[in-house]
């Protein structure tokens, strides 16, 4: 492997810093590395695998006023890209004028999601205010164009898919709906269109916009609110968006007053509210109380709406005090405390009644599809399985949710997965047809790999694995885009 070395940043994190989701796995990386031949040390790359898996990793580079979420951290991506059974390396920080900012001051300047906003030293984004967009939470490529993004919403950042080249914020994002863009766009593969959403502390506490195949916004709408809501993630079927309403948001009484505490309220109902992408009359299903954290996909089944998702059984689990000063925090990353299990909502459009059912008892999270069959109707989900009391994922599954079956493939202690995507065989004819790619961080041999699976296969390991030029930090979301 020939790696270069792009630039090195300072660490400015404490010598001694002990906290769970800046160590270990969870490692920040300083240095941006170019390498154009990963070293093959295992198996054989597919011919046929052509295109780019790209992930977006919380990668700290300052310490935080207060205390530290991991979903605060800066955004780093990293990019492989697979053409004629070989592949090739980089990684970049994302170029947020919020991280240009604090580099320049040589401190922090805004508290995380875990303080209240007034601590932070100047305005910024976020849902809530004063927060830096770290734009560290989701990549997705649309339009020719790698765009990162936050979860409590900001700017989408776009960069060169191959060559991680910034090309800076799109210039309307920044006031999308009055609160920004959140994390997880969604990409319609059949007609090129992102559906994006954006939501807030002000009335109507919800934009929904759609951008065309060449990325240019061409619709938006508001979805009323009750009030100020937490989603995280959005569904799209052919001709619909699905919006979740659920009963986990900021305590109304306490909002009035400054003070941003999310409470569960399981006396409330889940609404899904159905929107025509094209705009047109709302309407709103109702469902079991839960908190849906991702949905795995959404189709249209005559007149019925059929939604998949992650069904969160405890979505506010109480701290444990064995885990010490760090209990509150790891409750909240815990997909295990959750209990997050794939679960199946039907809106029945003629009646307005809705059926669910789980469709799988193993706890996992964090789903990938086929991206061909996105809003329209899937066979399979490959999911990440987490270790329990963390926010790493420690195996992958493939669910077939047809017959109910199963595989999964787990890795040993200390070894550490990243998100999954699908990436389809140029030529597939089945929805399974294709291979299943991701990042290690193995904490025990000090390195990371790119571990390529047949996707029909899970259960039988890795087909390939190349060496990255360092162990790399674990991390949220990812993305294959197809060559």
């Amino acid at each position: 492997m020939s790696a270069r070395v792009v630039h090195r940043y300072a660490n400015q994190l404490p010598a001694d810093d002990d906290h769970p989701y800046r160590t270990g796995a969870w490692r920040p990386n300083l240095v941006e590395y170019d390498a154009d031949v990963l070293e093959l040390v295992e198996g054989k790359l597919p011919a046929d695998l052509a295109g780019v898996y790209l992930r977006n990793t919380e990668n700290p580079l300052l310490p935080s006023i207060g205390r530290y979420h991991p979903f605060d951290g800066d955004g780093m991506l990293h990019a492989i890209t697979f053409a004629g059974g070989t592949a090739s390396y980089r990684n970049r920080m994302v170029k947020t004028s919020g991280l240009a900012a604090e580099l320049a001051a040589g401190a922090p300047l805004w508290a995380g999601i875990i303080e209240p906003p007034a601590k932070s030293l100047r305005e910024g984004f976020g849902a809530r205010g004063k927060m830096k967009d770290a734009s560290s939470t989701d990549v997705v490529v649309h339009a020719g164009r790698a765009l990162t993004s936050f979860y409590q919403c900001g700017e989408l950042y776009a960069h060169d898919p191959r060559t991680l080249e910034s090309q800076g914020a799109l210039p309307w994002t920044a006031g999308f709906g009055g609160f920004g863009v959140s994390a997880h766009p969604k990409l319609d593969e059949t007609t090129g269109e992102l559906l994006v959403f954006g939501y807030g502390t002000k009335a109507p506490y919800f934009q929904l916009g759609v951008l065309d195949a060449r990325g240019e916004l061409v619709h938006q709408q508001a979805v009323p609110l009750p009030g100020a809501r937490l989603p995280h993630d959005l569904a799209f079927t052919e001709h619909y968006a699905i919006v979740g309403d659920f009963p986990l948001f900021w305590d109304p009484e306490l909002l009035a007053q400054g003070v941003h505490r999310p409470r569960w309220y399981p006396q409330l109902p889940t609404r899904f509210g159905v929107v025509p992408r094209k705009g047109g009359e709302i309407r709103w299903f109702e469902a079991a109380p839960t908190y849906v954290l991702h949905f795995i996909n959404a189709y249209e089944d005559g007149e019925t709406i059929v939604v998949d998702g992650y069904f969160q059984s405890d979505p506010m689990s109480r701290p444990d005090p064995a885990d010490g000063p760090w209990a509150g925090l790891k409750k909240m990353v815990d997909v295990h405390s959750m209990q997050a299990r794939p679960h199946r909502w039907r809106l029945d459009l003629a009646t307005g009644k809705v059926s669910e059912e789980r469709l799988f008892e193993q706890i996992s999270e964090f789903p990938s599809i086929n991206g061909r069959v996105g809003g329209r109707r899937h066979r399979y989900a490959w999911t990440m399985t987490a270790k329990p009391g963390w926010f790493l994922f420690d195996g992958l599954c493939r669910l077939d949710l047809e017959t109910g079956a199963t595989q999964r493939f787990a890795y040993p202690d200390g070894v550490f997965a990243s998100e999954s995507p699908m990436a389809p065989r140029p030529n597939a004819r089945a929805e399974d047809d294709g291979y299943v790619v991701t990042f290690t961080t193995d904490t025990v041999r000090d390195l990371s790999e790119c571990h390529v699976f047949d996707a029909a296969h899970i259960d039988a390991g890795p087909v390939a694995k190349l060496r990255l030029p360092e162990r790399i930090s674990s991390g949220t979301h990812a993305c294959w885009t197809a060559a």
